[in-house]
């Protein structure tokens, strides 16, 4: 296994495997590695030649200097995770600087409205973080596929938008959520759970799935409704935001329409810990 944390290494090594007409796939993470990631990883895998993972904890996305502080790091776990899949991996560990330069800040993006619902709305200057360090990392690995989680569904919109106005020469690949035997979505952001918390956020999916099937005979406003006084009944997690969206616009709806696609988009704290969460409600 090869790992990197100067981007011209990493660059001359990959000019060698792209000579040799080889594909490169791109997983960007920010460590913290459990099995979502290593099945993006696996995924990877299956459609090309090489798989690059890159693992950063990119600072311009915090919008809370705690939440960043306390992001969990584990660089040695993660490298150890990796090379039980394969040791023909390439992992790309950049700090702040080689990867932004002197001035670690964001770019300005027009995602023209993805980024101003849900998570840009609760979250000042996320997506801006998110597209930055994304096109910093297109730009230095130059893959031809890059996987993300629909965990980060509204992200992965995000991205694609990105590659769209950037004119990047990627193939965005979403992959499905991955989850615990309770249900609860997997993220590295778990790990600062406790036992209790752990099981009670569980409540979140079970929420998803009975807006699932609400969804079939009742409103939006209805289940909306019913989603509020569902966390309002439940002392374990604290509501953020609710909504159903349309799910390429990703704009709230107050009424179904036929022929259009549809998520519902949860946020919750478990004490000081956010957790997120979604799931399609039709085809």
């Amino acid at each position: 296994m090869q790992v990197f944390k100067e981007k011209e290494q990493l660059r001359a090594t990959l000019a060698n495997i792209k000579s040799a007409n080889k594909t490169i796939g791109l997983v960007p993470t920010m460590g913290a590695l459990h099995d979502g990631h290593l099945y993006l990883v696996n995924e990877a895998f299956k459609s090309c030649d090489q798989v690059v993972v890159s693992i950063f904890v990119n600072p311009t996305q915090f919008d809370n200097p705690s939440d960043l502080e306390k992001y969990p790091r584990d660089l040695d776990k993660d490298i150890d995770l990796i090379r039980k899949i394969s040791e023909n991996i390439i992992v790309f560990t950049p700090n702040a600087n080689e990867l932004y330069g002197d001035k670690v800040i964001s770019q300005h993006f027009d995602f023209d409205g993805l980024d101003s619902v849900m998570e840009g709305k609760h979250r000042n200057g996320h997506f801006d973080g998110v597209g930055t360090v994304v096109k910093l990392l297109f730009e230095t690995v130059e893959p031809d596929k890059a996987f993300f989680g629909e965990k980060d569904y509204q992200q992965l919109q995000i991205i694609k938008k990105l590659t769209e106005i950037e004119r990047i020469p990627v193939e965005i690949i979403g992959c499905p959520i991955l989850r615990e035997e309770s249900g609860l979505a997997r993220s590295s952001r778990n790990e600062r759970l406790n036992d209790l918390q752990r099981e009670k956020a569980a409540f979140i999916y079970a929420t998803l799935k009975e807006t699932q099937t609400l969804f079939g005979t009742e409103s939006a406003n209805y289940i909306n409704d019913w989603v509020e006084q569902q966390f309002k009944n439940y002392p374990f997690l604290e509501l953020e935001y609710f909504e159903i969206s349309d799910a390429e616009t990703l704009k709230e709806i107050t009424e179904k329409r036929e022929g259009i696609s549809y998520r519902a988009f949860i946020a919750a704290y478990a004490g000081d810990i956010r957790l997120i969460d979604n799931l399609a409600l039709n085809n």
